[in-house]
């Protein structure tokens, strides 16, 4: 079997570009068979880039998966719960409750989040200039 060095450049005997002929006369040159017309292996063509869409379809996909797991939680927690908040009382699904809770953390963290951020620009603003 033919070995390609570090050092050989691109295009000299016994590198891919001249795979079927002999690097010395009388040394039979190691032959790689044509792939079938329409049947290209992913190794030929090197691997699958990954572009925008690939990602955007493997985000559609994992949306799907949480939103069936948040509907089968839904579902699974219908229970009233005793909810006191701010001198208000009532009764809601545990499930409702949850949410609620849920989405004022994440708007808390987005407030907490963005004003941070806002504070870091501010700092490098006169570093820029």
């Amino acid at each position: 079997m033919l070995q390609r060095f570090k050092n050989e450049p691109a295009g000299t005997p016994g590198s891919a570009e001249h795979a079927g002929t002999s690097a010395s006369p009388g040394v039979p040159a190691e032959v790689t068979p044509a792939p079938a017309a329409g049947h290209d292996s992913p190794t030929a063509a090197g691997p699958v880039p990954v572009t925008r869409v690939s990602v955007a379809w493997a985000g559609v996909w994992a949306a799907a998966v949480v939103a069936v797991a948040f509907i089968v939680f839904m579902l699974q927690n219908t229970a009233g719960a005793q909810v006191s908040f701010l001198g208000l009382h009532g009764t809601l699904p545990l499930a409702v409750a949850l949410l609620i809770a849920m989405v004022a953390g994440v708007l808390l963290t987005l407030v907490v989040g963005t004003a941070r951020i806002t504070q870091l620009r501010r700092l490098a603003r006169p570093r820029r200039r």
